[in-house]
Formats: C-alpha cells, sequence, structure tokens
C-alpha cells in the first residue's frame, strides 16, 4: 500500500476500552498470549477497536500453534522414520508456518518493532503538532 499510513483510530470507530476476555476456543497458549498482548494494544498503545478483535484472536492461534508444535518437534526430533527413510516431522512445516503467520499478523497489529517505530495513538486532548489545543 503506497502512501501515508494512519498513526491513529479514526473518529466514529469502536475501539475497545478494557481487555476481553480471551475466546474460549482459542488454546491455552493462545489464551496466555491473548492475555500478554491485548493489554499493550488496548492500554499502551490505544490501536485495538472491535473490527480487529478477530485479527488478535488469529495471532494468538499461530503463536499458540508455534508453540505446541515446538513443544513437539522438541520431544519427537525434527524427523520422522518413513518407509522411504527419515522425513522432515510435520511439526516442523506447522511450526513455520505459524511463526509466518504470526510474524505477518503481527506487524498488522503494531506488535514488531518496525510497526513500533510508526506514529503512535494519541489521546484525543493532546495537542497536534502545531501546538494548539484542539
Amino acid at each position: 500500500m503506497r502512501g501515508r499510513k494512519p498513526a491513529t483510530i479514526n473518529p466514529g470507530t469502536s475501539s475497545v476500552e478494557k481487555v476481553p476476555a480471551p475466546p474460549a476456543w482459542l488454546s491455552k497458549d493462545a489464551k496466555a498470549e491473548w492475555k500478554r498482548v491485548a493489554p499493550i494494544l488496548i492500554n499502551e498503545r490505544r490501536t485495538l477497536t472491535i473490527a480487529d478483535l478477530s485479527m488478535l484472536a488469529n495471532y494468538c492461534t499461530a503463536v499458540g500453534q508455534v508453540a505446541e508444535a515446538a513443544r513437539i518437534v522438541s520431544k519427537e526430533g525434527l524427523t520422522v522414520a518413513s518407509p522411504t527413510g527419515p522425513k522432515k516431522h510435520p511439526a516442523v512445516a506447522i511450526r513455520s508456518d505459524g511463526m509466518t503467520q504470526a510474524r505477518q499478523i503481527a506487524a498488522e497489529l503494531g506488535l514488531t518493532p518496525a510497526s513500533r517505530s510508526r506514529p503512535a495513538m494519541r489521546d484525543n486532548d493532546d495537542e497536534d503538532a502545531s501546538g494548539l489545543d484542539l
């Protein structure tokens, strides 16, 4: 996408004011990530809207899949035996896909170093760049 990206939530959108409980269908690892990240997006950055909650759930799901796949690989190894010889463990691909998805969604949510360097959300009562109260 070209051009300047918006730094704030547009007026009239439904920003999230308090941290909602994670969806019941999330895994234990995904719920832990929700509880870690949601307060950052809501209380510190003030960038999360109701429309973004499904994207946050997708991010947490990806992080949960990475954690689960990493445990499996740690326990069972990088390869599995097959009739034709050793093959890459399926959990390796699942872990890699989850990492890719988590990284991409994290950037959309403002959770990566590059995305954090963008201007942050301002309070409505903050002064604008010219120093004048609005």
